[in-house]
């Protein structure tokens, strides 16, 4: 396993990513200085952005259909816990954009390759309210939607 994003599993028969890529702001506003440089004002925690990114080969890897779950996942709205294979938790996170590029097709239009980025905004830990409750029976129901 190399990640989980609620009971969605990142791995090599999934969707196994080849790049991760992570943006952390902090925000501080400035008031102007007559003669001085601005003050600065610590305002908090900004965005935190996370990129997965990377090549499926749907023979040998998962395709369009994970890429559709994720798709679902995002149209719900809600966060999901973040877990990396290593044990360490990220905390909440929500989809807020899935891309993917489809080449190498074969006769019936089915990709033999897709390059796909998937973004994920950090939302605050304690938005429980926020959390998904998707489980792997519904996982399931959601493959076979797209089957």
């Amino acid at each position: 396993m190399l990640m989980a994003l609620g009971m969605f599993v990142f791995e090599t028969r999934s969707v196994p990513y080849q790049q991760l890529q992570r943006a952390s702001a902090w925000r501080h506003a400035a008031q102007s200085r007559v003669g001085a440089r601005p003050a600065y004002q610590y305002l908090g925690p900004g965005s935190d952005t996370l990129t997965l990114s990377g090549i499926l080969l749907p023979e040998f890897t998962g395709g369009r259909l994970e890429l559709d779950v994720l798709r679902q996942m995002a149209s719900q709205g809600n966060a999901w816990p973040l877990i990396e294979g290593t044990g360490r938790q990220y905390g909440l996170w929500v989809i807020t954009q899935v891309d993917e590029t489809s080449s190498e097709l074969l006769r019936d239009g089915t990709a033999g390759k897709i390059e796909f980025f998937l973004s994920l905004e950090h939302v605050d830990d304690d938005r429980t309210d926020l959390l998904g409750s998707l489980t792997t029976s519904s996982l399931a129901r959601l493959a076979g939607a797209y089957a």
